[in-house]
């Protein structure tokens, strides 16, 4: 399944039509389910096509782990040479970003979006954002993912699989691409490649046939990446409706809006994570709103804050402080004003903010006046460190799942 959002104004540097160059390359994912789908050979052969159209294209950076079909993929495509670096005794290889850049294509091919950089290999902690800065200079990149590396889907997948992910990407960075097609295959297929020694090596296969690779989790997995391409392509509908003129627009405005209320909480990110994936249903927007009673919980409570903010903007959330005394009043006050239709607020049984008995009637209570529908949801006093924390939990450069 293809989909490709048209980009208003943007001229595709890898036209050959026109011969012009983008202010911004343009953007290609291929997306899966899992590895061993067969992303990166769709993108190796994306490659081979343009090239054979007579564009300019290298490899800035693939990762074949070890399997021969995917190495054939590539051909005699020309490969810019990658950065060695040395980590801790060991000796890594990395995409030479700046190697790259000068060379400046007009395709580059860089596998593994969601790939955490090897401390002092560059200038970025992650690949994605190497991306960015190529995007940025009119190269066109066509890149690959796994859907349990998006950040809205991440902590899902961990308690499905019992499988630390811990190289994730930004939502928005993925919803970016001018291109976004998903390679699929079923969960049957993936089990027989892996049987057959073309995913991980002999000696892993038992144990991730048994894990993380079984039959229910691929299902799960094959769904959700269904469900995020599905998503896209329903939102380019929607701004191509909301283009045609004042009738689409006002179908626009009769969609679902969401509200979460944070706190300066250690689990607070749930409900950021879990407003993800109701906003990914449900096709809308996610607005975040802290309310700061008095300057000195602003004080306290700024470096917990810092990063739900950043949580929220890498989940494609909108982030609000306001001052008030009233929390629940200025809850409900914001919802009106933004046409909220649902408000989550969080629950917890220990440390710090909770809904009290009578809290919780009062945002029941202008809710209903406002016709708004509460979730509470209830908050793990203790959860483990998502997104970025996790990765600088654990800096070792772990391997594709």
């Amino acid at each position: 399944m293809t989909l490709e959002p048209p980009p208003p104004g943007s001229v595709d540097s890898g036209s050959a039509e026109d011969g012009l160059v983008a202010p911004t390359g343009r953007f290609r994912i291929y997306l899966g389910a899992a590895a061993g789908v067969g992303k990166t050979c769709a993108m190796l052969e994306e490659g081979r096509r343009r090239r054979e159209r007579g564009r300019d294209v290298v490899i800035g950076f693939v990762e074949t782990h070890g399997r021969l079909h995917t190495a054939e993929c590539a051909g005699d495509l020309e490969v810019v040479p990658r950065l060695q670096v040395e980590y801790r005794g060991a000796r890594f290889e990395e995409m030479d970003l700046d190697a790259v850049l000068r060379r400046r294509p007009q395709l580059a091919l860089i596998d593994e979006l969601a790939h955490t950089n090897v401390p002092g290999s560059g200038r970025h902690a992650k690949r994605w954002e190497d991306v960015l800065e190529i995007l940025d200079t009119g190269i066109s990149v066509v890149s690959t993912v796994n859907v349990q590396h998006l950040e809205s889907l991440a902590e899902s997948v961990e308690a499905m699989t019992a499988t630390p992910i811990r190289e994730r990407v930004p939502d928005w960075v993925v919803r970016r691409a001018n291109q976004l097609e998903l390679v699929d295959s079923s969960p049957e297929q993936l089990r027989r490649r892996m049987v057959h020694g073309n995913i991980y090596p002999a000696d892993q296969v038992p144990a991730a046939l048994t894990h993380f690779f079984s039959t229910h989790n691929l299902t799960v997995l094959r769904e959700l990446a269904l469900r995020f391409v599905a998503d896209e392509a329903e939102e380019v509908l929607l701004q191509e409706d909301a283009a045609e003129g004042p009738a689409a627009a006002t179908t626009l405005e009769t969609e679902e809006r969401i509200l979460v209320a944070v706190a300066a909480h250690p689990a607070a990110g749930h409900l950021l994570h879990r407003a993800a994936r109701m906003a990914a249903r449900l096709k809308c927007q996610v607005e975040v709103l802290h309310v700061i009673p008095d300057d000195a919980t602003r004080e306290r409570d700024r470096g917990a804050l810092a990063g739900l903010e950043q949580l929220a903007q890498d989940l494609g959330q909108r982030w609000q402080v306001e001052l008030a005394d009233d929390v629940p009043g200025a809850l409900v006050r914001f919802a009106r004003r933004h046409h909220i239709t649902q408000l989550l607020v969080g629950a917890a049984r220990q440390h710090g903010w909770h809904p009290g008995a009578t809290t919780l009637q009062r945002i029941l209570r202008g809710a209903g006046e406002a016709g708004l529908d509460v979730h509470v949801i209830a908050l793990e006093p203790s959860p483990r460190p998502s997104g970025e924390a996790a990765s600088k939990a654990a800096p070792r450069p772990p391997a594709e799942l």
